[in-house]
């Protein structure tokens, strides 16, 4: 099974990006996003940005995997 995940972009450098999710932070390409800008959310597959995404859609899906994750610790 593959999974993406909604990132936000924190910074750019090139065709490189650091994106947050949950707190945490890491280094993404962007190379096939290449219109992305900071503060843009984004779906990160295995360190790839594969497509931009609409803000309120992203935070709605961050959200529902935050339920999930919480509904696995009972």
């Amino acid at each position: 099974m593959c999974l993406a995940v909604p990132v936000r972009v924190l910074q750019i450098d090139s065709l490189e990006a650091l994106v947050e999710v949950g707190g945490l932070a890491r280094q993404a390409s962007i190379m096939l996003v290449p219109d992305v800008q900071v503060g843009d959310y984004v779906l990160l597959h295995a360190g790839f940005a594969i497509q931009k995404l609409d803000e309120k859609e992203a935070e709605e899906t961050i959200r529902l995997f935050e339920e999930i994750a919480e509904g696995m610790g009972d």
